[in-house]
């Protein structure tokens, strides 16, 4: 059995080349279609407020009569406001017919008016719905591209437009789209299997070099020296492990997240707070704060990196004596926060956006402390923004940080 593409066929391609200078002078392009579509529509409505306003004319001068009648050489009135002399001259009889007929006609006109503004008021009315129509049917393929765009926003790059209908405008631009949506999926395919990949090949000399140093460092026999080398070697070796891991995990935090579960920011604060608290007792500093329930959507293990990557900075970049970590969480105007706040070196307002920075510490460009990999924040704002949420760092008032989390609920 023949086996099922991955992905359906791609769209037709145009029976032109977008490339080309010169292209055909009767392709359907958008503008065309909306130069016969709205020409075609004014051309209609003339047509029609035309028709209407001469049948209103008709009707009007057909509808009148003359507003006097000759009977036995005598002229009489036949309506109420024409007011004619019972005795006169000529001259004066006409001047009176002519003010009757003047009067007779300006009521023709007026009523002609009043029935033209009617008309064209429900001409407009229906001009306006059909146009709001055609113009939804015209634009209909930009909000499939849209629709098609957010759901790739998504991290679900193997959706195409795969737009059909004429060679216009709208028809390249789905195309194109489709075309750097295929080359992107190819590009983080890529990207995953070269993460899988570096994961194996990285991880297992260093678990190999950490095992054979502590066999070395099981034995009673070995001499001092060797004992010290090995243990500076085995603490090498772990934190080439914690920069292969903290690459790692920042080359898939980059994504967005698929699989989304429940997930307290309360408890994975206490997790991470667990893990730290006795480096903090070692080191003299408080953990404090009160944590209410604070429930987003995401990965659980991700989100306990951000909490624990936060909270050991606090911990590590403190006062040397009467240090303290505030760690809260709460509900604030529909998003879950996550506040860690510390006491610590004064840190100035310009070098805020260099901490989350790849290898890069407060007054340090590159790694060279026992503190960390400096990864650490990195990872934090790569796994908030795959969640759809941010991080921010501010400078405390007294020395410190306050670090803020927000994600969506």
């Amino acid at each position: 059995m023949a086996a099922t593409p991955a992905h359906p066929q791609a769209p037709p391609k145009p029976t032109w080349d977008p490339r080309d200078p010169v292209r055909p002078l009767l392709r359907p392009t958008i503008r065309i279609r909306l130069t016969l579509l709205y020409g075609g529509m004014f051309l209609i409505a003339g047509i029609l407020l035309l028709s209407i306003i001469y049948l209103f004319t008709a009707q009007a001068l057909g509808d009148s009569e003359l507003p006097f009648k000759v009977v036995e050489g005598k002229v009489q009135p036949t309506t109420s406001w024409c007011e004619l002399p019972v005795q006169g001259t000529g001259e004066q009889l006409n001047e009176a017919v002519s003010a009757c007929l003047q009067y007779q006609r300006d009521r023709a006109l007026d009523d002609l008016l009043r029935r033209s503004l009617f008309a064209l008021l429900g001409l407009s009315i229906i001009a306006f719905a059909f146009g709001y129509a055609m113009a939804g049917r015209v634009l209909s393929p930009l909000g499939r591209i849209t629709r098609t765009a957010r759901q790739v926003a998504g991290s679900d790059l193997a959706r195409r437009i795969e737009l059909d209908g004429p060679d216009d405008e709208l028809k390249e631009l789905a195309d194109t789209f489709d075309e750097m949506l295929e080359r992107l999926e190819r590009a983080f395919t890529a990207q995953q299997r070269f993460v899988a990949n570096a994961s194996h090949e990285l991880r297992t000399p260093l678990a190999i070099n950490r095992t054979l140093l502590e066999v070395h460092l099981s034995d009673p026999g070995a001499p001092v020296e060797l004992q010290q080398l090995g243990k500076t070697l085995l603490a090498t070796n772990e934190r080439s492990e914690q920069l292969v891991e903290g690459l790692l995990l920042l080359a898939r935090s980059d994504n967005q997240i698929v699989e989304r579960k429940p997930v307290d920011l309360a408890e994975v604060a206490s997790r991470a707070i667990d893990q730290v608290h006795g480096e903090a007792e070692s080191k003299g500093v408080e953990i404090r704060g009160e944590r209410a329930p604070a429930v987003v959507q995401g990965n659980g293990v991700l989100l306990e990196r951000i909490a624990l990557n936060l909270v050991q900075n606090a911990v590590r970049y403190n006062v040397a004596d009467g240090g303290w970590v505030e760690v809260t969480t709460e509900t604030e105007h529909g998003q879950a926060v996550l506040v860690v706040s510390n006491t610590g070196p004064v840190v100035p307002a310009y070098e805020i956006d260099n901490l989350f920075e790849p290898f890069r510490r407060l007054r340090q460009e590159r790694t060279g402390s026992d503190k960390g990999v400096g990864l650490g924040l990195s990872i934090a704002r790569s796994v908030a923004r795959a969640h759809g949420g941010r991080i921010i760092a501010e400078p405390r008032e007294g020395g410190g940080l306050v670090m803020r989390v927000t994600l969506p609920i």
